[in-house]
């Protein structure tokens, strides 16, 4: 991936994080965002992983497709 592509990537995630309401839910700690994303990677390792993201991509889409504001 090219240097462009990528930080173009990571922005897209980060914006993901702050359209979830982590930033204010957390207050900006990046230690607590760090340590969810962890546990969150620890269940994907789980014998359920499809189910899992199953269930994360259901409510996802959902969520993109109720929200009215720009992307």
């Amino acid at each position: 991936m090219q240097r462009r592509e990528r930080t173009h990537h990571l922005i897209e995630l980060g914006g993901l994080v702050q359209k979830a309401g982590l930033v204010e839910l957390t207050g900006d700690d990046r230690a607590a965002l760090y340590g969810a994303f962890l546990t969150l990677a620890m269940m994907l390792q789980g014998e359920d992983r499809e189910h899992t993201l199953a269930l994360w991509r259901r409510g996802g889409k959902r969520a993109f497709e109720n929200d009215n504001t720009p992307s």
